[in-house]
């Protein structure tokens, strides 16, 4: 337990990420939330925001930062459609461990019963459904080329807009780097809003049912 502890603390210290693994950690971890079931409890939205943030302070490259970070994000929800194509149904029947929670899969499943191929976009800014939808979208079969077609253009309007709006803010905020742990709150209690609204909804349903 101590060393999953280290661990768990290693990978949310967004900053000492960044410093210590620099563009290539950044590009890596992206690939993994995005692909990998595994990965559904990476800092996705606050590492991309705060890599911005880095790159207006000249410790990243910005431009070599948007497109390897939009070929990761891309690339990785490949990954995953592969997968859920591969295990199909299967994938329901597979136990809990530390890795794979299936109560995750079946919550991105209604996600995509209710937006069908927009939830390849809308789970971009959703955390644990953005690693799940494109498993499930594979599961489900979706069309190649339709998810091909969500998948860049969330990708890419993804990364664009995370890594882009903590550049942003840098600019408009001196020293920002310094306070990147108020940053980081912010945006994960930003990026949980989606989630918690629609657990809401789905609770308010049961109830009146």
């Amino acid at each position: 337990m101590s060393k999953l502890k280290e661990f768990l603390h290693f990978v949310y210290d967004v900053q000492g990420l960044i410093q210590w693994g620099g563009l290539s950690l950044v590009c890596l971890i992206v690939f993994i939330e995005t692909g990998l079931f595994m990965g559904f409890f990476l800092p996705g939205d606050s590492l991309l925001v705060s890599a911005g943030i880095f790159a207006r302070a000249g410790v990243l490259p910005l431009g070599w930062l948007l497109v390897l970070g939009c070929i990761a994000a891309v690339t990785g929800d490949q990954l995953g459609y592969i997968i859920g194509w591969r295990t199909g149904q299967a994938l329901y029947s597979w136990p809990d461990s530390l890795f794979f929670k299936k109560k995750h899969l079946e919550r991105t499943q209604k996600f995509y019963a209710k937006h069908g191929a927009k939830t390849i976009v809308f789970a971009r800014f959703v955390p644990i459904v953005r690693t799940f939808a494109p498993l499930v979208a594979g599961v489900a079969q979706m069309e190649y080329k339709t998810f091909v077609s969500y998948n860049v253009f969330g990708g890419i309007f993804w990364v664009l807009s995370t890594v882009l709006g903590g550049y942003c803010l840098a600019s408009l905020v001196p020293d920002i780097e310094k306070k990147i742990h108020m940053v980081i709150v912010v945006v994960v209690i930003l990026s949980i809003i989606p989630a918690a609204v629609e657990i809401l909804r789905e609770r308010r349903k049961s109830a009146s049912a």
